[in-house]
């Protein structure tokens, strides 16, 4: 058996996309919110199963991975989140680098060579890599409106990926990439699935004016923290919100704290895009920390432990010493 576990962003859905369309095959499908990270923990397998991992810190998953292997499957794991150690295994392959400025899309591309480019330029775009995006797409000759379609699908899908759960999202991410999957283009798909498409569009372009009107809580030259409100909107916008302020403010870091379904806070950090380094640093000193040097997170943080919190942010990116 053939099992497929990805992460539910844009990211993830636009590898297993690629592999799919390069191979054919039948498979399970294992996925979750954007912060569902240990995806491996519900995997089964049997003996000769097959299991491809797209876009999961191999870090946070090591445990897993050894006992599929130890059950007699082979593993397929591409990603650019923190790793860790790596266990040498014959049944093992990976492709992970942790550049601050690729992504597993673009890593399935270059294994793929170039064989669905589109959709991993969409999904660079959608992981906030938009200089990464525009030199993937140079081979591709596309025009400048063309590379705004796939900026505005790639970010629209990576939106559909944030929430507490299954329920605040307007597709669940395996529904969504069935929805993607029949499409070698992104370009067909965004012609043909008009419903679905615009579904993402107006949820994205309603979120986002919501979030507009938060302040930041904290506010220095060097860091800023948004805190939402306990909504459905922005458990579902921060992490795209988080990537606008990024573009909008490159010298500045910034963290957009919402409430999250323990009723305690998750947080996305993401680095100054003139720094991208640190956020898996700084996240990583919390118990639910994880992420990637240019942008990271904190699944659970107690409502007491945001001052803290908040004090490590600024230390991390206090550039004036």
């Amino acid at each position: 058996m053939q099992i497929d576990v990805f992460n539910g962003d844009a990211d993830g859905i636009c590898a297993l996309l690629q592999l799919r369309l390069a191979n054919p095959v039948k498979s399970q499908l294992v996925s979750g919110v954007k912060r569902d990270i240990k995806l491996l923990d519900e995997v089964k397998v049997q003996q000769g199963d097959q299991v491809t991992v797209l876009d999961i810190s191999f870090e946070k998953n090591r445990s897993s991975v050894e006992r599929l292997l130890e059950e007699g499957a082979s593993v397929f794991y591409v990603d650019h989140h923190r790793s860790g150690d790596i266990p040498t295994h014959k049944k093992l392959q990976t492709l992970i680098n942790t550049d601050a400025n690729t992504c597993t899309s673009l890593l399935v591309n270059d294994y793929l060579e170039g064989k669905y480019r589109e959709w991993a330029v969409t999904a660079a775009f959608g992981d906030n890599l938009f200089n990464s995006a525009t030199q993937a797409a140079f081979p591709l000759s596309l025009s400048e409106n063309q590379l705004e379609q796939l900026k505005l699908l790639g970010i629209c899908i990576n939106y559909n990926s944030y929430g507490s759960s299954i329920a605040d999202l307007h597709f669940a991410p395996d529904l969504l990439y069935h929805e993607l999957q029949p499409y070698a283009s992104p370009f067909d798909f965004m012609a043909d699935s008009v419903d679905v498409y615009e579904k993402l569009l107006a949820g994205y372009a309603d979120d986002m004016a919501s979030a507009e009107h938060i302040n930041p809580e904290y506010q220095t030259k060097n860091v800023a923290v948004y805190l939402f409100p306990d909504e459905i909107w922005a458990r579902r916008v921060n992490g795209v919100f988080g990537n606008k302020l990024a573009n909008n403010h490159p010298d500045r870091a910034h963290a957009v704290v919402s409430v999250n379904s323990k009723k305690g806070y998750q947080i996305s950090v993401r680095a100054p895009l003139n720094n991208k380094s640190g956020a898996d640093e700084l996240c990583s000193l919390f118990p639910t920390g994880g992420g990637r040097k240019a942008a990271a997170g904190i699944n659970h943080l107690a409502i007491a432990e945001l001052a803290e919190f908040i004090s490590a942010f600024e230390k991390k990116y206090n550039t004036d010493h």
